[in-house]
């Protein structure tokens, strides 16, 4: 994209984007246009409110290369530009990489977040910080998950913003747990208590037994019998899928009055079977882990679910455990292992969201802990042409929930080392979300030592909303 800026006659007023100017150029006359330099920072913090009613939050574990999808520096220099060829996207003058094809065909739905930055470069820091927009105390694979640490997203939601159907759960994550050694904190409600704890599924959707144990009662035991919290604790702990709420739930009112609800729900019941799905819709999102995942957190917002986190963390189809973590052979795992199944699935989401009328009111989030260094990398431990952490740049994609189809905000500079303009961190992409939902980023929290905290120390990035 032409670093020139170019703008239309009434197109700035008092230094700020004339609001009829951003409806009459819309998506496809941004095109010609320096998007970066449009949606400038002063857009950022206004007091609007987003008009989001739920989230799908897709976290793509060990930071995807910006350089190498999203962000492509064709006129860097060898060593740094890689072997992929830009393609053009529907919106004008654009670019995606090659292997996007499918991508580049919807990327006019998105609007581009192109300068996220932080310092945080082991992932277990990393992804906390991404999980839950605050920065953690130290930058250290040995960070382990405490309740002096923040929430998650959708537990911070589930607390602020619940959903009002006692059997529909507000926040559900799966199908791993995100780990680096230890657990990654910030999967879990932390201070907020366990009442507001995701319901966690490990299991595979693209399993043929795939199914929650937990949703069907055997053919001896009655709903009615239930009401005795300890037959509900024992049916539990026999089927063994609900990971830990048995154990570790220190709320058990709470507990055990959404096992029961979830339990008598015909409609949570029928969401998480997805052979309710006709084989065409399946086979477009990709009989794979992270295809059916996605058509999963379809099926969940539909029935009311207000966050869903899929985790891509082991590889589509199985094939390794690092997730987009490329330190070595980046470009033949992009392109043979993350980068198609990524293609396949993700516009499948957006399109089936959009037929449905579900995209306007959904906002979808495709984000990793960081991005990939700029310099390709040649190591004894990994081998040649890999890239390494990089949290200093990278990019975040934002679909539907109102943004404006098409905008890109922030840029990278010629290499994709560092932002050029308008710097985003996680903290932004937290206030952003919340905004989304119509919940104030200023909000107070109290931790365990009794001190009220915002739920998000950025603003929210409302320059990429209509």
């Amino acid at each position: 994209m032409s670093s020139r800026t170019v703008a239309c006659p009434d197109f700035y007023q008092d230094g700020k984007i004339a609001r009829r100017s951003l409806l009459k150029v819309g998506a496809a006359g941004f095109a010609g246009l320096n998007l970066p330099r449009i949606l400038r920072a002063d857009a950022i913090g206004t007091s609007t409110t987003g008009k989001a009613k739920s989230i799908i939050f897709l976290h793509q574990w060990g930071g995807p290369s910006h350089i190498d999808t999203f962000d492509m520096k064709p006129d860097a220099p060898d060593g740094i530009r890689g072997e992929f060829k830009p393609i053009s996207s529907q919106i004008p003058g654009v670019m995606v990489t090659e292997h996007l094809p499918n991508f580049s065909k919807v990327l006019h739905q998105f609007a581009q977040v192109r300068s996220v930055n932080h310092t945080m470069k082991n992932h277990n820091a990393a992804g906390y910080y991404s999980l839950t927009g605050h920065a953690p105390p130290l930058d250290d694979i040995r960070l382990r998950d405490t309740r002096e640490l923040y929430p998650g997203y959708g537990s911070v939601i589930s607390r602020f913003k619940p959903v009002e159907d006692p059997a529909v759960p507000t926040y559900v994550s799966y199908p791993y747990m995100l780990r680096d050694g230890s657990v990654t904190p910030g999967q879990t409600a932390s201070f907020l208590g366990k009442s507001n704890d995701p319901f966690f599924v490990a299991q595979d959707p693209n399993s043929s037994k795939f199914q929650l144990p937990e949703l069907n009662l055997p053919a001896s035991l009655s709903l009615e019998r239930l009401d005795d919290r300890r037959e509900l604790m024992h049916l539990i702990d026999r089927q063994g899928e609900l990971i830990g709420w048995s154990e570790t739930a220190q709320g058990l009112d709470s507990f055990h009055d959404k096992a029961l609800a979830m339990l008598g729900s015909p409609k949570v019941k029928q969401a998480f079977d997805l052979s309710k799905e006709p084989d065409v819709i399946r086979d477009a999102y990709g009989r794979t882990t992270y295809g059916q995942s996605c058509l999963l957190a379809r099926r969940l917002i539909e029935t009311g679910v207000r966050f869903v986190t899929v985790y891509y963390s082991a590889s589509i189809g199985g094939k390794g455990s690092g997730g987009w973590d490329t330190h070595g052979d980046n470009f033949n795992q992009l392109k043979t292992r993350l980068l198609p199944g990524t293609d396949q699935t993700i516009p499948t989401l957006i399109n089936d969201l959009k037929s449905r009328g579900l995209l306007d009111e959904t906002l979808v989030v495709w984000m990793g802990e960081f991005g990939r260094s700029p310099r390709v990398t040649n190591t004894a431990q990994f081998g040649p042409d890999g890239r390494d952490h990089w949290p200093k740049c990278y990019t975040a994609l934002f679909a539907g929930g109102g943004i404006t189809p098409g905008a890109i905000y922030g840029a990278s500079d010629r290499i994709g080392a560092y932002p050029s303009l308008d710097p985003v961190r996680p903290d932004d992409i937290a206030a952003t979300m919340f905004w989304a939902l119509g919940i104030d980023p200023n909000t107070e929290v109290v931790d365990t030592l009794g001190r009220p905290l915002p739920i998000a120390a950025g603003k929210p990035i409302t320059a990429i909303f209509s």
